[in-house]
């Protein structure tokens, strides 16, 4: 068997760093609501917003604006967040939940559905306002790390079903978030910038193909690519999916934590850096909001009215919906181990979008404070409702009869071969046709 990267279980331990990760992540979003309202928030509005990174170049500056921390966070480190969610994405589809299409079927159905209905929600609350109808994507993002990290917090009352099932929606929905970016969120385009970006995606599908396994040319790349797409005019986090994607994988059915995959390596050595510092750094940096002056009325604003309702409703209406239609209809079998009313929970906890959503609503209104402040309340307010409901009926959901009998059969099957084979109960078989 191939040699293993020092943890028991690929599944299990990212699970356990997205758990951990988001619990962090919580923490950073309290401290920034904290700091927001106290007699700090001129500080920190200022240390975010004032001119003080380094010049890439005029253009450049002349394209995003002053090159302050805060763009630094969101165009820089985000780009690496984005990395690990393009090597994640590779993972799942190449050699992990989402390898054949029996397992893409339910989380792509109920991803696609937990993306359209949060967004149908929104445009009909905005529809009187035709200069919001550019923020319809904002509560159709997940927010994985913040979700597991309540998963988390239920122990072994949360099925392992339920647990897969919630990361690898996740990843379909990050999926569509990305294409979103790169298609609705991008304003203009320079067309020397963007062969440069192909030419180096070239150079990197060249070193793949050839059989390059050593990291540094990739990161090398990787940076420059970077810099390329950021000067295209297409959003620079976009770079991070498309060089994760250029990244080797070995397949190793059985031993998924191989050391000689490039890309477990890589994902390995990214992943603390992802959600222990950069992604709680972004959430610190974009969720602190003055609430000061505040009232009922701009709560209740259509922008985050729409917002807070297509995260809380929009997501579990979709994601539910979808998963009982496809149960019902013989597409999917029922999530093994778990109960309707633990389903809908799950779907739920969907209805976090936080870092994503967070993300998009600064691209939806660029250059308008007011708008972003105003999303980032509509944010918050569906992604709290949505969490805290979520935990509250997955905390006093009765369990499923064989709860503990298929936790461990689970158990087993991660300890043995990293995954397991199939969360869904076999499909019952339609009676033949009568003659």
């Amino acid at each position: 068997m191939a040699e293993r990267l020092g943890v028991r279980s690929a599944l299990r331990g990212f699970l356990n760093s997205e758990a951990a990760g988001g619990i962090v992540l919580m923490v950073a979003a309290v401290l920034a609501m904290l700091v927001a309202n106290s007699t700090f928030y001129e500080s920190y509005h200022h240390i975010l917003n004032d001119n003080m990174g380094p010049i890439l170049s005029p253009e450049l500056t002349s394209k995003l604006g002053p090159m302050t921390l805060h763009l630094w966070i969101n165009d820089g480190l985000m780009a690496i967040f984005f990395f690990l969610v393009g090597l994640e994405i590779k993972r799942e589809f190449v050699d992990g939940r989402l390898s054949t299409w029996d397992k893409r079927r339910l989380p792509i159905i109920a991803a696609a559905a937990g993306m359209v209905v949060p967004a149908v929600i929104f445009l009909f609350f905005t529809r009187d306002y035709p200069e919001l109808s550019n923020g319809w994507a904002i509560p159709a993002a997940t927010d994985i790390a913040f979700a597991i990290g309540v998963l988390a917090l239920l122990g072994k009352r949360a099925p392992t079903s339920l647990k897969l099932f919630l990361v690898t929606v996740a990843i379909v929905d990050d999926m569509g978030a990305v294409a979103i970016i790169a298609l609705v969120y991008t304003p203009s385009l320079s067309t020397i910038w963007l062969f440069a970006s192909a030419m180096v995606l070239g150079v990197m599908y060249y070193l793949n193909a050839t059989g390059v396994k050593r990291l540094l040319p990739y990161v090398i790349f990787s940076v420059l690519l970077w810099y390329c797409v950021l000067m295209s005019g297409v959003h620079a986090t976009i770079a991070g999916v498309l060089a994760a994607m250029m990244i080797p994988i070995t397949q190793t059915p059985g031993a998924p934590d191989s050391a000689e995959s490039p890309l477990h390596r890589m994902e390995h050595a990214v992943a603390p850096w992802s959600a222990f510092f950069i992604v709680p750094i972004f959430g610190f940096a974009n969720a602190g909001v003055n609430l000061e002056g505040m009232g009922t009325e701009q709560i209740l604003a259509p922008l985050p009215l729409g917002i807070a309702l297509g995260l809380f409703a929009g997501k579990q209406l979709g994601i539910f919906g979808s998963v009982w239609l496809a149960v019902k209809f013989g597409v999917a079998g029922k999530l093994r181990g778990a109960t309707w009313l633990q389903i809908y929970g799950t779907s739920m906890l969907c209805g976090i979008g936080f870092t994503m959503s967070l993300f998009i609503g600064g691209l939806a209104f660029p250059g308008n404070q007011l708008l972003i402040e105003e999303a980032k309340i509509g944010v918050l307010l569906g992604s709290a409702m949505s969490g805290l409901i979520g935990f509250l009926l997955l905390r006093f959901a009765p369990l499923h009869e064989k709860h503990d009998e298929i936790e461990a059969d689970e158990a087993g099957e991660i300890a043995r071969d990293g995954d397991v084979e199939n969360v869904c109960e076999d499909v019952p078989e339609k009676p033949a046709a009568s003659s």
